[in-house]
């Protein structure tokens, strides 16, 4: 199924403008009862979906301002890969000022999911340490040397709590407005070691120098295998020293 499975949210629901999503999705504007609105069509399995649109209820229940799953006529949070989203409004971040707003949401959604349980087919930083594979991870395709700079990094990191890590805090999955920061686009979002969320400009979440750096070098490998092996993913190994 398609995007024929729009009609499960009415009759004039509909496609206005196609947005940038990356490569995994195809993401529109839409007109929804009247009312803008943002369609992720994908092929993540329904087991992933629950528990992204579980976690946005929980999330804006909570008080933190996230792309809230609009039900179709039927009460369904998705259909056929199709999820309909609230449109968030307002801008990336751009002062030293936004940034320590957006470390203080993230910091937010650490603490709403100290107990989740991890995304379907996910592996976290840490179990990566013995596992190989996990969703988009596949170590087995990176240098062997460099699986061990990049398991060097995350060991560091080993036994502290974990959480919900929104997994890809860049500027363009933030929008920022007067009042409250939003987080968009939980594609990368799992249980992880929230320290992950927080390789911020301004060095926004306060980290001590020791600190930062451990955390900026477990970024960099995470960066590394999520992507591997494209140009980005390649300088970012580049960053991970040897242990």
């Amino acid at each position: 199924m398609g995007w024929e499975a729009l009609a499960h949210w009415g009759d004039d629901a509909e496609r206005v403008e196609r947005l940038s999503g990356g490569v995994a999705n195809d993401v529109w504007r839409l007109r929804v009862n009247g009312q803008m609105a943002v369609g992720r069509l994908g092929r993540r399995s329904d087991a992933d979906l629950a528990w992204e649109t579980t976690l946005m209820l929980h999330l804006d229940r909570h008080g933190l301002s996230v792309p809230v799953p609009l039900p179709t006529l039927d009460g369904r949070l998705f259909v056929g890969g199709l999820v309909v989203m609230r449109y968030v409004v307002g801008e990336p971040p751009e002062t030293e000022a936004d940034w320590h707003r957006v470390a203080e949401t993230l910091r937010q959604l650490h603490a709403l999911t100290t107990d989740w349980p991890q995304r379907p087919g996910w592996k976290s930083s840490i179990d990566l340490l013995t596992s190989d594979k996990g969703t988009r991870i596949d170590l087995n395709a990176m240098p062997a040397e460099g699986v061990a700079r990049c398991r060097g990094a995350w060991a560091r990191l080993a036994g502290r709590p974990t959480a919900v890590v929104h997994g890809d805090p860049n500027p363009r999955n933030i929008r920022v407005t007067d009042e409250r920061v939003a987080l968009i686009d939980w594609d990368e979002a799992h249980v992880d070691v929230p320290e992950l969320d927080l390789d911020l400009p301004h060095n926004a979440a306060g980290l001590a120098p020791a600190e930062a750096d451990m955390v900026a070098q477990a970024s960099a490998a995470w960066e590394a295998a999520v992507c591997w092996k494209d140009d980005h993913a390649v300088s970012q190994l580049a960053l991970v020293r040897p242990a």
